[in-house]
Protein backbone atom coordinates (compact mmCIF):
# COMPACT_ATOMS: atom_id res chain seq x y z
CA UNK A 1 0.00 0.00 0.00
CA UNK A 2 3.05 2.56 1.06
CA UNK A 3 4.27 1.49 -2.13
CA UNK A 4 1.49 2.23 -4.34
CA UNK A 5 0.94 5.93 -2.58
CA UNK A 6 4.74 6.79 -3.31
CA UNK A 7 4.19 5.73 -6.69
CA UNK A 8 1.17 8.13 -7.02
CA UNK A 9 2.87 10.79 -5.79
CA UNK A 10 5.96 10.43 -8.26
CA UNK A 11 3.51 10.26 -10.99
CA UNK A 12 2.25 14.04 -9.91
CA UNK A 13 5.72 15.53 -9.74
CA UNK A 14 7.59 13.86 -13.13
CA UNK A 15 9.61 17.04 -12.79
CA UNK A 16 11.21 16.17 -9.89
CA UNK A 17 12.49 12.87 -11.05
CA UNK A 18 13.42 13.83 -14.12
CA UNK A 19 15.67 16.91 -12.00
CA UNK A 20 17.32 14.09 -9.75
CA UNK A 21 18.18 11.93 -12.85
CA UNK A 22 19.80 14.96 -14.77
CA UNK A 23 21.90 15.86 -11.09
CA UNK A 24 23.59 12.13 -11.25
CA UNK A 25 24.97 12.67 -14.92
CA UNK A 26 28.06 14.12 -15.30
CA UNK A 27 28.35 14.35 -19.16
CA UNK A 28 27.31 17.82 -21.10
CA UNK A 29 24.82 15.73 -23.30
CA UNK A 30 23.20 14.38 -20.62
CA UNK A 31 22.97 18.03 -19.47
CA UNK A 32 21.44 19.12 -22.08
CA UNK A 33 18.88 15.93 -22.71
CA UNK A 34 17.80 16.29 -19.39
CA UNK A 35 17.29 20.67 -20.04
CA UNK A 36 15.27 19.95 -23.48
CA UNK A 37 13.07 17.19 -21.23
CA UNK A 38 12.35 19.92 -18.52
CA UNK A 39 11.91 22.42 -21.42
CA UNK A 40 8.97 19.95 -23.17
CA UNK A 41 7.67 19.10 -20.03
CA UNK A 42 7.00 22.89 -18.60
CA UNK A 43 6.21 23.45 -22.60
CA UNK A 44 3.43 20.50 -22.52
CA UNK A 45 2.16 21.47 -18.66
CA UNK A 46 1.76 25.54 -19.91
CA UNK A 47 -0.43 24.15 -23.65
CA UNK A 48 -2.67 21.94 -21.58
CA UNK A 49 -3.33 24.67 -19.27
CA UNK A 50 -4.05 27.08 -22.00
CA UNK A 51 -6.33 24.62 -23.75
CA UNK A 52 -8.23 23.95 -20.27
CA UNK A 53 -8.57 27.81 -19.87
CA UNK A 54 -9.90 28.31 -24.01
CA UNK A 55 -12.63 25.50 -23.31
CA UNK A 56 -16.24 26.45 -23.04
CA UNK A 57 -18.05 26.82 -19.95
CA UNK A 58 -21.48 27.02 -18.61
CA UNK A 59 -22.09 30.24 -17.23
CA UNK A 60 -26.05 30.15 -17.33
CA UNK A 61 -28.86 27.82 -17.50
CA UNK A 62 -32.68 27.66 -18.65
CA UNK A 63 -32.52 31.05 -20.16
CA UNK A 64 -33.77 31.44 -23.69
CA UNK A 65 -31.43 33.40 -25.67
CA UNK A 66 -31.33 36.92 -25.61
CA UNK A 67 -29.65 40.24 -27.30
CA UNK A 68 -30.04 41.98 -30.47
CA UNK A 69 -29.36 40.28 -33.77
CA UNK A 70 -27.42 42.07 -36.14
CA UNK A 71 -26.85 42.13 -39.68
CA UNK A 72 -24.28 45.12 -40.03
CA UNK A 73 -21.23 44.16 -42.32
CA UNK A 74 -19.13 45.59 -39.60
CA UNK A 75 -20.08 46.14 -36.26
CA UNK A 76 -18.48 48.12 -33.44
CA UNK A 77 -17.95 46.61 -30.14
CA UNK A 78 -18.16 48.51 -26.98
CA UNK A 79 -14.61 49.28 -26.92
CA UNK A 80 -14.38 50.46 -29.97
CA UNK A 81 -10.78 48.81 -30.34
CA UNK A 82 -12.78 45.88 -31.72
CA UNK A 83 -15.04 45.25 -34.99
CA UNK A 84 -16.91 42.25 -36.01
CA UNK A 85 -17.34 41.44 -39.79
CA UNK A 86 -19.00 37.74 -39.15
CA UNK A 87 -18.56 34.44 -37.67
CA UNK A 88 -17.98 31.26 -39.54
CA UNK A 89 -18.49 27.69 -38.05
CA UNK A 90 -14.80 26.10 -39.01
CA UNK A 91 -14.27 21.93 -38.01
CA UNK A 92 -11.31 21.64 -40.46
CA UNK A 93 -9.41 20.80 -37.17
CA UNK A 94 -11.30 21.36 -34.24
CA UNK A 95 -14.96 22.47 -33.57
CA UNK A 96 -14.52 26.38 -33.46
CA UNK A 97 -16.19 29.30 -34.33
CA UNK A 98 -13.68 31.52 -36.48
CA UNK A 99 -14.84 35.25 -36.58
CA UNK A 100 -13.50 37.70 -39.71
CA UNK A 101 -12.71 41.03 -37.35
CA UNK A 102 -10.56 43.84 -37.11
CA UNK A 103 -8.85 44.78 -34.22
CA UNK A 104 -6.00 47.26 -32.61
CA UNK A 105 -2.60 45.06 -32.43
CA UNK A 106 -2.08 46.27 -29.35
CA UNK A 107 -4.85 46.78 -26.95
CA UNK A 108 -7.26 44.04 -27.86
CA UNK A 109 -5.89 41.47 -25.44
CA UNK A 110 -8.90 39.45 -24.42
CA UNK A 111 -12.38 38.51 -25.88
CA UNK A 112 -14.75 35.93 -24.94
CA UNK A 113 -17.94 33.73 -27.48
CA UNK A 114 -20.66 33.67 -25.63
CA UNK A 115 -22.80 30.93 -26.87
CA UNK A 116 -26.67 30.07 -26.28
CA UNK A 117 -27.51 26.73 -26.49
CA UNK A 118 -31.42 26.02 -27.45
CA UNK A 119 -33.40 24.44 -26.76
CA UNK A 120 -32.26 23.82 -22.78
CA UNK A 121 -30.75 27.44 -23.12
CA UNK A 122 -27.44 26.61 -21.54
CA UNK A 123 -25.01 29.75 -21.82
CA UNK A 124 -21.60 28.82 -22.80
CA UNK A 125 -18.75 31.59 -22.44
CA UNK A 126 -14.99 30.58 -24.43
CA UNK A 127 -12.09 32.56 -24.45
CA UNK A 128 -11.30 33.50 -27.65
CA UNK A 129 -7.52 33.22 -29.17
CA UNK A 130 -7.01 36.02 -31.11
CA UNK A 131 -4.79 35.97 -34.19
CA UNK A 132 -4.04 39.02 -35.69
CA UNK A 133 -2.74 38.27 -39.20
CA UNK A 134 1.19 39.33 -39.92
CA UNK A 135 0.33 41.23 -42.90
CA UNK A 136 -0.64 44.46 -41.36
CA UNK A 137 1.81 46.73 -43.30
CA UNK A 138 2.91 48.74 -40.38
CA UNK A 139 -1.35 50.32 -39.54
CA UNK A 140 -2.25 50.01 -35.85
CA UNK A 141 -5.43 48.00 -36.91
CA UNK A 142 -5.61 44.77 -39.13
CA UNK A 143 -7.34 41.83 -39.95
CA UNK A 144 -7.99 39.60 -36.86
CA UNK A 145 -9.23 35.94 -36.65
CA UNK A 146 -11.30 35.77 -33.22
CA UNK A 147 -10.84 31.65 -32.94
CA UNK A 148 -13.44 30.21 -29.71
CA UNK A 149 -13.79 25.93 -29.22
CA UNK A 150 -17.66 25.43 -29.10
CA UNK A 151 -19.66 23.77 -26.68
CA UNK A 152 -19.41 19.90 -27.61
CA UNK A 153 -23.13 19.19 -27.22
CA UNK A 154 -24.09 21.79 -28.73
CA UNK A 155 -24.38 23.07 -32.74
CA UNK A 156 -25.01 27.40 -31.83
CA UNK A 157 -26.34 29.17 -34.40
CA UNK A 158 -25.27 32.86 -32.76
CA UNK A 159 -22.47 33.86 -30.67
CA UNK A 160 -22.25 37.13 -29.12
CA UNK A 161 -18.56 38.69 -28.38
CA UNK A 162 -17.41 40.11 -25.23
CA UNK A 163 -14.70 41.84 -23.57
CA UNK A 164 -15.08 40.13 -20.29
CA UNK A 165 -16.37 36.49 -19.55
CA UNK A 166 -19.14 38.38 -17.39
CA UNK A 167 -22.12 40.68 -17.96
CA UNK A 168 -25.49 41.15 -19.11
CA UNK A 169 -26.34 39.41 -22.46
CA UNK A 170 -29.05 40.98 -23.09
CA UNK A 171 -26.74 44.51 -24.02
CA UNK A 172 -24.82 42.63 -26.48
CA UNK A 173 -25.07 42.09 -30.32
CA UNK A 174 -25.82 38.62 -31.51
CA UNK A 175 -24.11 37.09 -34.86
CA UNK A 176 -25.62 34.27 -37.00
CA UNK A 177 -23.30 31.63 -37.30
CA UNK A 178 -22.36 31.19 -40.94
CA UNK A 179 -21.58 27.78 -43.10
CA UNK A 180 -22.76 25.98 -40.15
CA UNK A 181 -24.58 23.37 -42.57
CA UNK A 182 -22.49 21.79 -45.55
CA UNK A 183 -23.60 22.60 -49.09
CA UNK A 184 -22.96 21.20 -52.64
CA UNK A 185 -21.26 23.63 -54.83
CA UNK A 186 -23.52 26.30 -56.40
CA UNK A 187 -21.12 27.78 -58.56
CA UNK A 188 -17.09 26.84 -60.26
CA UNK A 189 -15.63 30.39 -59.75
CA UNK A 190 -16.14 33.11 -57.90
CA UNK A 191 -14.44 36.74 -57.99
CA UNK A 192 -13.64 38.47 -54.85
CA UNK A 193 -12.93 42.04 -55.33
CA UNK A 194 -12.71 44.52 -52.43
CA UNK A 195 -12.55 47.27 -51.74
CA UNK A 196 -14.62 49.75 -54.16
CA UNK A 197 -14.04 52.99 -53.15
CA UNK A 198 -13.20 56.69 -53.93
CA UNK A 199 -16.43 57.46 -55.81
CA UNK A 200 -15.59 54.75 -58.39
CA UNK A 201 -16.45 55.37 -61.90
CA UNK A 202 -14.25 53.14 -64.23
CA UNK A 203 -17.70 51.87 -65.67
CA UNK A 204 -16.35 50.77 -69.04
CA UNK A 205 -13.32 48.89 -67.80
CA UNK A 206 -15.75 47.36 -65.36
CA UNK A 207 -18.51 46.14 -67.39
CA UNK A 208 -15.49 44.69 -69.59
CA UNK A 209 -13.65 43.01 -66.79
CA UNK A 210 -17.33 41.71 -65.53
CA UNK A 211 -18.27 39.98 -69.34
CA UNK A 212 -14.81 38.46 -69.61
CA UNK A 213 -15.02 37.11 -66.05
CA UNK A 214 -18.33 35.35 -67.20
CA UNK A 215 -16.79 34.46 -70.47
CA UNK A 216 -13.83 32.86 -68.73
CA UNK A 217 -16.36 30.76 -66.41
CA UNK A 218 -17.45 33.10 -63.79
CA UNK A 219 -20.88 32.54 -61.98
CA UNK A 220 -20.77 35.14 -58.75
CA UNK A 221 -18.22 38.01 -58.06
CA UNK A 222 -18.89 39.57 -54.56
CA UNK A 223 -17.81 43.44 -54.19
CA UNK A 224 -17.19 44.85 -51.18
CA UNK A 225 -18.45 48.82 -52.06
CA UNK A 226 -17.27 51.04 -50.23
CA UNK A 227 -18.51 54.08 -52.78
CA UNK A 228 -19.10 54.57 -55.93
CA UNK A 229 -21.15 57.27 -59.01
CA UNK A 230 -24.52 57.17 -59.20
CA UNK A 231 -23.23 56.18 -62.88
CA UNK A 232 -21.45 52.70 -61.05
CA UNK A 233 -24.70 52.20 -59.13
CA UNK A 234 -26.83 51.37 -62.26
CA UNK A 235 -24.39 49.35 -63.69
CA UNK A 236 -24.14 47.16 -59.96
CA UNK A 237 -27.84 46.69 -59.62
CA UNK A 238 -28.04 45.65 -63.41
CA UNK A 239 -25.73 42.65 -62.71
CA UNK A 240 -27.19 42.37 -58.54
CA UNK A 241 -30.50 41.60 -60.82
CA UNK A 242 -28.95 39.39 -62.85
CA UNK A 243 -27.48 37.05 -60.42
CA UNK A 244 -24.03 37.56 -61.05
CA UNK A 245 -22.83 40.17 -58.77
CA UNK A 246 -23.15 40.62 -54.62
CA UNK A 247 -22.61 43.75 -53.29
CA UNK A 248 -21.67 43.66 -49.60
CA UNK A 249 -21.76 47.03 -47.96
CA UNK A 250 -18.60 48.33 -46.65
CA UNK A 251 -18.69 51.15 -44.87
CA UNK A 252 -15.70 50.88 -42.71
CA UNK A 253 -14.63 54.60 -42.81
CA UNK A 254 -17.68 55.13 -40.45
CA UNK A 255 -15.30 53.52 -37.66
CA UNK A 256 -12.24 53.69 -38.74
CA UNK A 257 -9.71 56.67 -40.59
CA UNK A 258 -9.43 54.43 -43.54
CA UNK A 259 -6.02 55.04 -45.75
CA UNK A 260 -6.14 54.52 -49.39
CA UNK A 261 -2.22 52.98 -49.14
CA UNK A 262 -1.31 49.83 -48.39
CA UNK A 263 1.43 50.75 -46.24
CA UNK A 264 1.42 52.73 -43.18
CA UNK A 265 2.58 56.63 -43.74
CA UNK A 266 2.95 58.11 -40.19
CA UNK A 267 -0.37 59.76 -41.45
CA UNK A 268 -2.55 59.18 -38.41
CA UNK A 269 -4.67 56.45 -40.24
CA UNK A 270 -5.71 53.21 -38.84
CA UNK A 271 -5.92 50.92 -41.39
CA UNK A 272 -4.88 50.40 -45.21
CA UNK A 273 -6.37 50.26 -48.60
CA UNK A 274 -9.67 50.50 -47.10
CA UNK A 275 -9.33 47.41 -44.99
CA UNK A 276 -8.62 45.02 -48.06
CA UNK A 277 -7.46 42.27 -46.35
CA UNK A 278 -9.93 41.68 -43.90
CA UNK A 279 -12.92 42.02 -46.82
CA UNK A 280 -10.78 39.56 -48.83
CA UNK A 281 -10.63 36.61 -45.78
CA UNK A 282 -14.65 37.50 -45.04
CA UNK A 283 -14.97 36.69 -49.05
CA UNK A 284 -13.45 33.48 -48.69
CA UNK A 285 -15.49 32.03 -45.81
CA UNK A 286 -18.41 33.59 -46.95
CA UNK A 287 -17.92 31.48 -50.15
CA UNK A 288 -15.96 28.70 -48.92
CA UNK A 289 -19.11 26.17 -49.06
CA UNK A 290 -20.69 27.37 -51.72
CA UNK A 291 -18.00 28.02 -54.83
CA UNK A 292 -15.18 25.14 -55.95
CA UNK A 293 -12.48 27.85 -56.53
CA UNK A 294 -12.32 31.59 -55.59
CA UNK A 295 -10.60 34.18 -57.23
CA UNK A 296 -8.56 36.96 -55.67
CA UNK A 297 -8.06 39.89 -58.04
CA UNK A 298 -8.99 43.10 -58.39
CA UNK A 299 -11.60 44.78 -61.07
CA UNK A 300 -8.82 46.37 -63.36
CA UNK A 301 -7.36 42.26 -63.24
CA UNK A 302 -8.54 39.80 -65.80
CA UNK A 303 -6.66 36.24 -65.48
CA UNK A 304 -5.73 35.30 -68.84
CA UNK A 305 -5.37 31.68 -69.97
CA UNK A 306 -2.94 31.27 -72.69
CA UNK A 307 -3.47 27.54 -73.87
CA UNK A 308 -6.63 27.21 -72.93
CA UNK A 309 -10.36 29.15 -73.65
CA UNK A 310 -11.53 29.07 -69.84
CA UNK A 311 -10.51 28.73 -66.40
CA UNK A 312 -11.98 25.76 -65.87
CA UNK A 313 -10.04 23.87 -68.49
CA UNK A 314 -6.91 25.83 -66.94
CA UNK A 315 -7.88 24.73 -63.52
CA UNK A 316 -8.64 20.85 -64.40
CA UNK A 317 -5.26 20.64 -66.39
CA UNK A 318 -3.23 23.02 -63.45
CA UNK A 319 -4.86 20.49 -60.52
CA UNK A 320 -4.06 17.59 -62.44
CA UNK A 321 -0.20 18.53 -62.94
CA UNK A 322 -0.23 19.65 -59.08
CA UNK A 323 -1.95 17.30 -56.81
CA UNK A 324 -2.83 18.61 -53.19
CA UNK A 325 -2.76 21.56 -54.23
CA UNK A 326 -5.00 24.39 -53.56
CA UNK A 327 -3.57 27.98 -54.39
CA UNK A 328 -2.50 28.82 -57.63
CA UNK A 329 -0.66 32.17 -58.14
CA UNK A 330 -0.46 34.01 -61.00
CA UNK A 331 2.04 36.58 -62.20
CA UNK A 332 0.54 40.53 -62.71
CA UNK A 333 1.50 42.21 -65.99
CA UNK A 334 0.94 46.02 -66.61
CA UNK A 335 -1.00 47.40 -69.83
CA UNK A 336 -0.37 50.92 -69.95
CA UNK A 337 -3.79 52.57 -70.56
CA UNK A 338 -1.66 55.68 -71.39
CA UNK A 339 -0.71 53.51 -74.63
CA UNK A 340 -3.33 52.55 -76.77
CA UNK A 341 -4.19 51.48 -80.33
CA UNK A 342 -6.84 52.36 -82.87
CA UNK A 343 -8.24 48.98 -83.05
CA UNK A 344 -11.35 48.80 -81.42
CA UNK A 345 -12.23 52.25 -80.74
CA UNK A 346 -15.89 51.97 -80.82
CA UNK A 347 -17.92 54.98 -80.92
CA UNK A 348 -20.75 54.36 -78.73
CA UNK A 349 -18.56 53.31 -75.78
CA UNK A 350 -16.60 56.92 -76.05
CA UNK A 351 -20.01 58.22 -74.28
CA UNK A 352 -19.12 55.56 -71.08
CA UNK A 353 -16.62 56.83 -68.73
CA UNK A 354 -13.67 54.37 -67.90
CA UNK A 355 -11.26 52.32 -70.05
CA UNK A 356 -11.32 50.43 -73.24
CA UNK A 357 -9.36 47.82 -72.52
CA UNK A 358 -9.89 46.49 -76.10
CA UNK A 359 -7.19 49.59 -77.28
CA UNK A 360 -4.53 48.38 -74.74
CA UNK A 361 -2.65 45.17 -75.56
CA UNK A 362 1.18 46.84 -75.17
CA UNK A 363 2.73 45.60 -71.40
CA UNK A 364 5.51 46.26 -69.46
CA UNK A 365 8.40 44.60 -69.83
CA UNK A 366 9.85 42.90 -66.27
CA UNK A 367 12.03 44.63 -64.46
CA UNK A 368 15.84 44.09 -63.56
CA UNK A 369 15.80 42.68 -60.01
CA UNK A 370 11.54 43.09 -59.49
CA UNK A 371 9.55 40.52 -58.70
CA UNK A 372 6.33 40.95 -60.40
CA UNK A 373 3.09 40.63 -57.66
CA UNK A 374 0.67 37.50 -57.71
CA UNK A 375 -2.70 37.45 -57.54
CA UNK A 376 -4.60 33.97 -56.87
CA UNK A 377 -7.03 31.30 -57.48
CA UNK A 378 -7.97 28.93 -54.37
CA UNK A 379 -9.40 26.68 -52.99
CA UNK A 380 -11.11 28.08 -50.27
CA UNK A 381 -11.22 24.72 -47.96
CA UNK A 382 -7.75 24.84 -47.89
CA UNK A 383 -6.57 28.19 -46.97
CA UNK A 384 -7.06 29.66 -43.14
CA UNK A 385 -5.74 33.39 -43.67
CA UNK A 386 -4.87 35.19 -46.72
CA UNK A 387 -3.17 38.31 -47.50
CA UNK A 388 -3.33 40.50 -50.76
CA UNK A 389 -0.24 38.78 -53.14
CA UNK A 390 -0.17 35.61 -51.12
CA UNK A 391 -1.65 32.85 -48.38
CA UNK A 392 -0.87 33.51 -44.98
CA UNK A 393 -1.60 30.15 -43.58
CA UNK A 394 -3.20 27.09 -45.73
CA UNK A 395 -3.61 23.17 -46.12
CA UNK A 396 -1.68 21.71 -49.01
CA UNK A 397 1.01 23.31 -51.49
CA UNK A 398 1.06 27.01 -53.44
CA UNK A 399 2.27 26.70 -57.01
CA UNK A 400 3.12 29.78 -59.01
CA UNK A 401 1.72 29.60 -62.77
CA UNK A 402 3.68 29.83 -65.48
CA UNK A 403 3.05 32.61 -67.35
CA UNK A 404 3.35 30.31 -70.82
CA UNK A 405 0.11 29.00 -69.08
CA UNK A 406 -1.56 32.58 -67.88
CA UNK A 407 -1.16 35.85 -66.65
CA UNK A 408 -2.62 38.70 -64.96
CA UNK A 409 -4.14 41.48 -67.82
CA UNK A 410 -3.84 44.37 -65.38
CA UNK A 411 -4.64 47.64 -67.41
CA UNK A 412 -4.00 50.93 -65.17
CA UNK A 413 -1.87 53.97 -65.42
CA UNK A 414 1.98 52.67 -66.17
CA UNK A 415 4.73 52.08 -63.62
CA UNK A 416 7.41 52.60 -65.97
CA UNK A 417 5.83 55.51 -66.80
CA UNK A 418 8.87 57.15 -69.11
CA UNK A 419 9.22 53.64 -71.60
CA UNK A 420 8.58 54.51 -75.23
CA UNK A 421 5.94 52.75 -76.71
CA UNK A 422 8.82 51.06 -78.84
CA UNK A 423 10.01 49.18 -75.78
CA UNK A 424 6.59 47.71 -74.85
CA UNK A 425 5.66 44.31 -75.47
CA UNK A 426 2.54 44.09 -77.93
CA UNK A 427 0.23 41.20 -76.29
CA UNK A 428 -3.02 40.51 -77.94
CA UNK A 429 -4.00 37.72 -76.41
CA UNK A 430 -7.14 39.30 -75.49
CA UNK A 431 -8.21 39.82 -78.78
CA UNK A 432 -9.21 36.26 -78.66
CA UNK A 433 -12.39 36.75 -76.97
CA UNK A 434 -13.52 40.56 -78.46
CA UNK A 435 -16.23 38.99 -80.90
CA UNK A 436 -18.32 37.56 -77.24
CA UNK A 437 -16.83 40.60 -75.92
CA UNK A 438 -18.06 43.04 -77.93
CA UNK A 439 -21.87 41.48 -77.83
CA UNK A 440 -22.03 41.11 -73.93
CA UNK A 441 -20.62 44.51 -73.17
CA UNK A 442 -22.89 46.26 -75.65
CA UNK A 443 -26.01 44.45 -74.43
CA UNK A 444 -25.46 45.81 -70.70
CA UNK A 445 -25.02 48.93 -71.77
CA UNK A 446 -28.15 49.44 -73.68
CA UNK A 447 -29.96 47.53 -70.63
CA UNK A 448 -28.35 50.24 -68.31
CA UNK A 449 -26.49 53.66 -69.59
CA UNK A 450 -26.78 53.79 -73.71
Amino acid sequence: MRQHKVQGQRNFHPHLDTFKMCGGKKSYLAAAVCIITLTSMVTLSYLRLQRLSHLPKIIQEGSRCRGKITNSTITALKDNRTFIISPYFDDRESKVTRVIGIVHHEDVKQLYCWFCCQPDGKMYVSKAKIDVHSDRFGFPYGAADIVCLEPEKCDPTHVSIHQSPHGNTDQLPRFEIKNRKAETFSVDFTVCISAMFGNYNNVLQFIQSMEMYKILGVQKVVIYRNNCSHLMEKVLKFYVEEGTVEVIPWPINSHLKVSSKWHFMQDGTHIGYYGQITALNDCIYRNMQRSKFVVLIDADEIILPLKHPDWMTMMSGLQEQNPGTGIFLFENHIFPETISTHVFNISSWNTVPGVNILQHVHREPDRKDVINPRKMIIDPRKVIQTSVHSVLHAYGNSVNVPMDVALIYHCRVPLQGNLPRESLIRDTTLWRYNLSLIMNVNKVLYQTIL
